[in-house]
């Protein structure tokens, strides 16, 4: 293995990373910009009420969007095993 292939399987990784992590992400960040604008109009300062929701939010992506960041992180790792035989010669 050369340093460009070692450099081409990290940078794949990163991708798929940011793209697999990326519904989570957004879901927490839209949530807990409600919350903050919520708490901002009310005057209500509760700890429990910004983690709560992030929290829910965050399981619902994961539950409505788990299949396919588990299919998607197998694929990855399914092509990467199977290009090893290649990246020894």
């Amino acid at each position: 293995m050369n340093a460009q292939t070692a450099l081409t399987i990290g940078q794949e990784a990163l991708v798929l990373l940011l793209t697999v992590s990326l519904p989570v992400l957004l879901a927490v960040l839209v949530v807990g910009l409600l919350v903050s604008i919520f708490q901002a109009i009310t005057q209500i300062h509760e700890a429990t009420l910004a983690f709560v929701p992030k929290l829910i939010a965050a399981v619902a992506v994961f539950a409505i969007a788990g299949p396919w960041m588990l299919n998607t992180l197998v694929d990855y790792i399914r092509r990467t095993i199977e290009s090893i035989p290649q990246m020894v010669l």
